[in-house]
């Protein structure tokens, strides 16, 4: 059975888009530089972050490329996104739309970049669309991060206990969850993007308590428009929680953030 794809719901993350910002880590420029460089991306080219929220990706390549558009459905992360990416606004331009709206009228790119954004999307049709929107030597990257089995991150089992009733009962994460739920590999293997790479770089970081507290809000499965009246209690356990673990302020998070990289195979 084919993988079904996430119900499209453009505003799910209406009321995260303020803590996504703040909360969610920025790609380190040493792996952004290690990407560029890998498929030799030039001053010339375009690049393409679709799905963008607060245009993390959009600022980061805003400095290996000429142009760089963002796309992403939900009007409070553009206005986030153009907060966020001001010192690059020349370079750097935002649109509102999703991959439903991905037309020849955007040009041609040479790198499409998503940043945990390709899930949400119907991917097969996606990567369709875009062996349309793409030069001949064009790719596809998928941007993630997670953090690596090691004591220093011993905390974030506690923080995800605090918001598991939360997450559990999200229809999004229950769809992930199944087991005809296929991984991006596989949807990149089928189409124009299927010669593969994977460069991944790790980070040792401090983070500021308040920090991982927006970061839990920014996920549209414990965003403040979902918990509701439990928002109030839910931020009183994680700092709890936190506070348990964290010097001075802050808790050590060792992490990898990751790029897969499907290149259009020659000929």
């Amino acid at each position: 059975m084919d993988s079904p794809p996430i119900q499209f719901k453009p505003r799910r993350f209406r009321s995260a888009a303020a803590y996504y910002a703040r909360g969610r880590l920025a790609y380190p420029p040493a792996l952004i530089r290690r990407v560029a460089a890998s498929i030799g991306l030039a001053g010339r080219d375009r690049v393409l972050d679709l799905g963008c929220g607060p245009g993390l990706l959009a600022a980061a390549f805003a400095g290996h490329a000429g142009e760089v558009i963002g796309i992403d459905p939900e009007p409070a992360m553009l206005e986030e996104a153009r907060r966020y990416v001001q010192p690059a606004r020349g370079k750097v331009s935002f649109r509102q739309g999703s991959s439903y709206d991905l037309t020849p009228q955007l040009g041609k790119f040479r790198l499409v970049v998503m940043g945990r954004s390709f899930h949400w999307m119907d991917r097969a049709a996606t990567l369709t669309k875009l062996a349309q929107l793409t030069t001949p030597d064009g790719v596809v990257g998928l941007f993630d991060d997670q953090h690596c089995q090691l004591p220093e991150n011993h905390w974030q089992a506690r923080v995800q206990a605090v918001l598991e009733p939360y997450v559990s009962r999200d229809e999004d994460y229950q769809v992930r969850q199944r087991e005809d739920w296929r991984p991006h590999l596989s949807f990149l293997l089928a189409s124009a993007f299927n010669r593969l790479e994977q460069i991944a770089v790790i980070q040792k970081i401090n983070t500021p308590v308040d920090r991982l507290i927006d970061r839990a809000l920014s996920r549209s499965s414990t965003s403040p428009e979902r918990l509701g009246a439990d928002l109030n209690p839910v931020i009183a356990r994680l700092r709890a929680v936190l506070n348990e673990t964290a010097v001075n302020g802050n808790i050590t998070e060792v992490v990898e953030f990751r790029a897969l990289l499907g290149c259009r195979a020659a000929g």
